[in-house]
């Protein structure tokens, strides 16, 4: 029972490790100060995501192709990336991300649909507690997500806002590219 847990906790942890879903969620943390909101939005996108994938396994794959997957998810990274970028304004909000829960979930629950590690999930719910696979894969993608968003705290505090906006906005379009490869 506990290897039910662990497996998809450790694997699914190191898949996910440095993935663009994890650079997303800390180019968004270095845009906002609403931190938990971010982090709920972020875990919710993972809950469905990964939730999806294990109940239907390949379904989603099977009627879905991948490569409109990848496309629209490399689109909405172009799209965030641009609007990052060309934001012009100097004031000190100007960095601040408005609706960090919503940019978060949609962000990630389209980035993640055929994710190799939603895939995964779905496929460690075929030989594992299903119950137990969600409760793994959740809790490595939240320690994960947690990271991230106390990373790109800490980038906020120390990196001028106006670098750490055009940061961002190259990441989310070089993450946007990499989706289309």
């Amino acid at each position: 029972m506990i290897q039910d847990l662990l497996i998809p906790f450790v694997s699914i942890g190191l898949a996910e490790l440095g993935d663009k879903t994890q650079l997303a969620v800390l180019c968004l943390a270095s845009k906002t100060t609403k931190y938990l909101q971010l982090l709920l939005g972020v875990i919710l996108a993972f809950a469905i995501t990964d939730g999806l994938a294990i109940l239907l396994g390949n379904f989603i794959t099977a009627y879905i192709p991948i490569l409109y997957i990848k496309i629209v998810s490399g689109a909405i990274f172009i799209i965030f990336g641009l609007i990052t970028l060309l934001n012009n304004k100097t004031e000190e909000a100007q960095c601040e991300l408005k609706q960090p829960f919503t940019s978060g979930f949609f962000l990630i629950l389209v980035s993640e649909m055929g994710d190799k590690t939603q895939i995964a999930s779905g496929l460690f719910a075929t030989k594992y507690n299903p119950v137990m696979v969600f409760i793994g894969v959740i809790l490595a993608l939240t320690i994960l997500s947690v990271m991230a968003v106390y990373l790109g705290k800490f980038i906020a505090l120390k990196i001028n806002k106006r670098t750490i906006s055009k940061v961002a906005g190259i990441v989310f379009i070089v993450l946007g590219i990499l989706c289309f490869i």
